[in-house]
């Protein structure tokens, strides 16, 4: 029997040199690679029986490798670890935050001084860097340097992409959220560039893992909770057990890895605001989430994902409830009963895949 059908066309990505599958029928065809996005044109010379000679084919990955087109301030280094950490302050706006670049900051020196994540393995953005405009944190900038932080990952490698900055709802469109809405990140431009949605998010971090590889995304947001789309939450029972729910609701999308594990830990649920990133003037100078973040992890050597996540909860609990107890006698009493949790920003942790987290030990 023969083949039953016209011709694909096999060829390579212009940009990174992946492999393309060309629609059958036309002299030519334009083809996005599904690894780094980019549009790559197809030329068919001449058929042969029923086969389709390519003009010419392009070089395979290894001659054209994707971070010669990189700018000159990334880093050289491919490490085994590698990360990405975002600030973004909005200077000179009215929703201007203060201590974005602390956070950044403090997350570089966790990941090189107890993790061992080489300092030039490390792409930092922050309005900081202005001397370096691709340093800056707008949407062109954080897409480019997240697609960076995934590109060429293989089995072994630790990836982590912190953002400090604000983070909003939009209403969903095509169905896949349980509440009805997407979440998304403001990079620096977001009012003329627009946002980041949890959709693309996912696309351009989540997807590309390849068996082995494993992210955490370290996010210090309002309305976090769900922000890199990944199938399962874990909430807090009323029994006080931790426990998956999934929140995949179109199971025909594809959301999940390649192979690989992502994680996410965010600083509240998708319907609440973290303090210290909402703005006001009297913002601290460092996220509420990214320290209880890192004091957890400092304060617990070899602790597991629960009791990070139960320890980043009680340090936020008692730094946000300060001024309820402080008041005294059967006012104070009062009022501490009649506030509800809901208003104390709970973190969150999302993950590609269902695992123990009492047991399983938080390492990066």
């Amino acid at each position: 029997m023969g083949n039953t059908g016209p011709p694909r066309t096999t060829s390579w990505c212009s940009h990174c040199g992946a492999g393309l599958v060309a629609p059958p029928g036309g002299s030519s065809s334009s083809v996005r690679c599904a690894l780094c996005h980019r549009v790559t044109r197809i030329e068919r010379h001449r058929s042969v029986g029923n086969a389709v000679v390519l003009a010419p084919p392009s070089p395979p990955r290894t001659l054209v490798p994707v971070r010669r087109e990189l700018p000159a301030g990334y880093p050289v280094a491919r490490g085994k670890k590698r990360a990405v950490l975002v600030g973004v302050s909005y200077t000179g706006t009215d929703y201007e935050l203060r201590g974005t670049v602390n956070d950044v900051d403090s997350m570089k020196s966790l990941l090189c001084g107890k993790f061992g994540f080489p300092s030039d393995c490390i792409l930092v953005l922050t309005e900081k860097k202005s001397d370096d405009p691709y340093m800056v944190p707008t949407k062109e900038n954080l897409l480019l340097a997240m697609r960076w932080l995934v590109e060429d990952c293989d089995a072994g490698d630790s990836l982590v992409f912190h953002f400090s900055g604000h983070g909003v709802q939009k209403l969903d469109t095509n169905g896949d959220e349980v509440d009805g809405y997407n979440e998304a990140l403001c990079p620096l431009d977001f009012e003329e560039k627009g946002k980041i949605l949890d959709d693309e998010i996912n696309e351009t971090i989540v997807r590309p893992l390849r068996p082995g590889v494993k992210l955490h995304a370290i996010i210090d947001t309002c309305h976090s909770g769900t922000i890199l789309d990944l199938r399962y939450l874990c909430r807090l029972s009323r029994t006080g057990y931790w426990q998956w729910e999934n929140h995949n609701r179109q199971p025909q999308k594809p959301k999940g890895t390649s192979g690989g594990l992502a994680i996410s830990i965010s600083g509240c649920k998708d319907d609440q605001k973290s303090a210290d990133s909402s703005g006001f003037p009297e913002s601290a100078e460092i996220g509420a989430m990214t320290d209880s973040f890192i004091k957890a992890v400092q304060s617990e050597p070899g602790t597991t994902y629960g009791r990070l996540l139960g320890a980043m909860r009680g340090t936020i609990r008692d730094g946000q409830g300060m001024g309820r107890r402080l008041l005294p006698g059967r006012v104070g009493s009062f009022v501490r009963k009649m506030v509800t949790s809901s208003s104390v920003q709970e973190p969150q942790l999302c993950s590609s895949e269902v695992f123990d987290i009492y047991r399983k030990p938080f390492l990066l």
